[in-house]
């Protein structure tokens, strides 16, 4: 079986700091899958190993049966990563910018333009995509880095922490946008929160990772069910016997 995303064995040391140890985690095609932890558990290491921004210590990485150590730049050309302080160009109108970004990726007018309404569509911003990026709010500018990392229809979609330090509602809003226009684009996505009753709703499957090491994975339902707990915040203190 091919899988979007297999990780296998994965070590990761910045000096004498191990952020990985281990890991070890597979991804389905068209699936939201979580990778979920507290801060400093090893989620951003392995998403930007995954992002072919940094490199392994040892072990492996393969995104759809290509190792990403190997063959780099096949890996960005089926991939779209949004980083956790993912920003926009703020002199640039919403539209203007996701026209440029679209300008990288598009082989003709016709694309770049079907790129474009794909933005227009996903970001939900309507008029404002008119206004200068420089007078949205937090929440506006994440919906249109969203925007931006699905209209290009990767293969995968990798999300560094979506919808951290947004209120309630702007949160909802991106949930929605990953959930629907995942679905509907046949995109696969691999995310990263430490927000895990908000994984819980979004996601098919999750990891739950901590200080480097993948503790366990399953769909949200069987981690619960294996450690006995009404939600995936209980079952990783049970998970990591902090409860």
């Amino acid at each position: 079986m091919e899988y979007a995303v297999k990780v296998n064995e994965l070590y990761k040391n910045f000096g004498n700091i191990e952020a990985l140890k281990g890991a070890n985690f597979s991804v389905s095609s068209n699936e939201i899958y979580g990778l979920i932890g507290p801060n400093g558990a090893g989620k951003t290491t392995t998403i930007r190993i995954l992002s072919t921004l940094i490199s392994p210590s040892s072990g492996t990485a393969e995104i759809f049966g290509i190792n990403v150590v190997k063959n780099p730049e096949k890996i960005r050309s089926i991939i779209s990563y949004l980083p956790e302080d993912a920003g926009a160009y703020q002199y640039l109108s919403g539209e203007e910018y996701v026209r440029f970004i679209a300008g990288f990726y598009a082989k003709n007018k016709n694309e770049l333009e079907t790129m474009v309404d794909s933005a227009k569509e996903i970001s939900g911003l309507k008029d404002r995509l008119k206004d200068r990026v420089n007078g949205y709010s937090k929440g506006m500018k994440r919906r249109l880095a969203i925007a931006r990392t699905l209209m290009i229809k990767p293969q995968l979609a990798i999300l560094d922490e979506p919808t951290v330090g947004l209120d309630v509602i702007q949160a909802y809003h991106i949930r929605r946008i990953i959930k629907e226009f995942t679905q509907k684009m046949g995109v696969t996505v691999l995310l990263s929160s430490h927000n895990m009753l908000e994984v819980e709703y979004l996601c098919d499957k999750v990891a739950l990772i901590n200080e480097g090491i993948v503790i366990t994975e399953g769909t949200p339902l069987e981690i619960k069910t294996k450690y006995d707990s009404d939600n995936l915040e209980q079952a990783f203190m049970e998970a990591t016997q902090l409860g």
